[in-house]
């Protein structure tokens, strides 16, 4: 099938049966919606991305036999759509694909065909940026490589995930070996992996999967990379069973664990990994192989076909835009939650931080936000919710909202703000008792850190026990005002400052409290009360 595993034929979906490798070749032609989710199911057709293409075809093959009835259409596209629940990648191939329902059969196989390319070039770029970051991260040696499960051509349509970067590296020459996990209980790294490395002329030996802690215990392995199936908005990644219990050793051992996988693998509507559906598939899988029984007949298993790894164990996602780091938003938001608190900034539940997406679809733009009622010394990325910018409505989460999460909303929709930190310091929020419309500083230095030069008026705004209240208040001063200061206090509550990124909000917090200190030290009179004209009020 040369280096795709997916065509289009004569209205049928051609691929390799990947149940009959590596002893048998055999070619699939999938004419019906029926075979489509069998394939799946069954695991004919398996890896992320190559579900993804096939399920926009199982569109095709509905809309092809249902022309003009767009409920059945559907109704066939959610049964693809629930072949398997836990990679993101086939509700994303079905939708994009009955989204072109309405404009008749041709266009959605149009469209289904252009996603079939795309998986090339997309796989091909991820590939080329993995290669590059493996080998900024293990230089100047041959490396030694160990993957698990099977990301290649077969798991995409083309070019592969994490094997298409062992590909690009092995093409620069910088292979020794891969050590490749077998891949229980189905065996894709033995069946699959070691068929593809041996046809691409890469050296690999393959091993049980409870001998890869051992091979880095024992210095052969230099990095470790993987696919996934799906990654939330924290960084957690799902991904073969088995890949939660490498990322750990590799964590131990000091050896970087790169994930591989397009941005439609991405899913930022699931802010944790605790919220991913994880498929678990029958026992026969594991108390047997090939129709032939390991274990006594009516034995119990636990099978889960994937696990998910937490991001700090993640070295980087790498996407066709190249690496992300492991650690997501949310973990990010718990570490300097947690960093604050320790200075006295978020003293016991008090206080919130977060950051949100440059898009989002359907319903709009999304922020990770702490979520309520829980001490920020011990919040983790689990602690995190998800809510939308446009009504402060909770997305997904285990946990309610912050109660300030008004604030931060409001400042997302008058801003460009990427991240919000509000926050409790002791000299900033003195400061602000009493104080009325805005606090003026003049002559510290330090304001050059707020982005403005000599002098800076810091708006104040009340204090009100109804939060959206405050929210609506910061809302309209910043659409009127849209110069200020990327700063602001709420009259002897705290402060809140917003930037770009999560550092950049929580250096301007700082810069303000360090202001207030530094007034309240040397007992200038450079911070005075401001009162603004009625016109500039909010």
């Amino acid at each position: 099938m040369g280096d795709g595993s997916i065509r289009w034929v004569d209205g049928a979906v051609v691929t390799i049966d990947q149940r009959a490798l590596p002893h048998e070749v055999r070619e699939l032609r999938l004419t019906s919606v029926d075979e489509i989710i069998e394939a799946i199911a069954t695991l004919a057709v398996r890896g992320a991305p190559a579900i993804g293409v096939s399920g926009a075809f199982g569109v095709v093959l509905a809309a092809r036999a249902h022309p003009g009835d767009l409920a059945r259409i559907e109704a066939e596209a959610a049964r693809v759509e629930a072949a398997r629940p836990t990679a993101v990648n086939l509700s994303w191939g079905v939708r994009r694909a009955l989204a072109k329902v309405p404009e008749g059969a041709a266009t959605v196989l149009a469209e289904a065909q252009a996603m079939l390319a795309e998986d090339g070039r997309v796989n091909r770029a991820a590939a080329t940026h993995a290669a590059d970051l493996v080998q900024r991260l293990c230089p100047d040696r041959p490396l030694r490589m160990l993957t698990h499960c099977n990301t290649g051509r077969l798991a995409t349509t083309a070019v592969g995930t994490a094997i298409g970067a062992l590909r690009v590296l092995h093409d620069r020459g910088a292979i020794d070996g891969v050590l490749v996990d077998e891949t229980r209980p189905l065996l894709q790294g033995a069946r699959l992996t070691t068929w593809e490395l041996a046809e691409a002329g890469i050296p690999h030996r393959l091993t049980v999967d409870s001998a890869a802690a051992w091979a880095m215990a024992t210095g052969q392995v230099d990095c470790v990379v993987v696919g996934a199936d799906r990654i939330t908005a924290d960084g957690s990644v799902a991904n073969k069973i088995g890949t939660y219990g490498l990322a750990l050793a590799a964590r131990h051992h000091r050896i970087p664990f790169i994930v591989v996988a397009p941005e439609s693998t991405r899913d930022l509507a699931t802010a944790t990994g605790a919220e991913i559906v994880v498929e678990q598939r029958g026992a026969d899988e594991v108390t047997g192989f090939a129709g032939h029984a390991s274990a006594p007949a009516g034995t119990a298993a636990f099978n889960p076909a994937f696990d998910v790894t937490p991001p700090d164990l993640v070295t980087a996602v790498v996407t066709e835009n190249g690496p992300i780091a492991g650690r997501g938003p949310g973990v990010r938001i718990a570490d300097i939650a947690r960093e604050l608190y320790t200075r006295g900034w978020m003293p016991g539940t008090a206080g919130n931080i977060s950051a949100a997406d440059a898009a989002g679809p359907g319903s709009g733009r999304t922020a990770l936000i702490t979520g309520s009622g829980l001490s920020k010394g011990e919040l983790t990325a689990a602690d995190v919710v998800r809510v939308r910018v446009a009504d402060s409505v909770l997305v997904s989460g285990a946990r309610r909202p912050s109660a300030e999460t008004a604030i931060h909303t409001a400042i997302y929709r008058a801003t460009a703000a990427g991240a919000v930190v509000h926050v409790h310091p002791p000299h900033a929020t003195a400061a602000s008792v009493d104080a009325v419309d805005a606090l003026r500083f003049t002559g510290f230095e330090l304001i050059k850190g707020l982005g403005t030069a000599e002098t800076v008026d810091i708006p104040v705004f009340a204090n009100h026990a109804d939060v959206a209240r405050i929210g609506a208040d910061v809302e309209r001063y910043l659409r009127v005002h849209p110069d200020t200061p990327p700063v602001l206090f709420i009259a002897g509550h705290g402060i809140t400052a917003w930037g770009a990124d999560l550092a950049q909000a929580r250096d301007r917090a700082e810069c303000l409290e360090s202001l207030c200190e530094l007034a309240s030290l040397t007992g200038r009179r450079d911070i005075s009360t401001v009162r603004l004209p009625e016109e500039q009020k909010r």
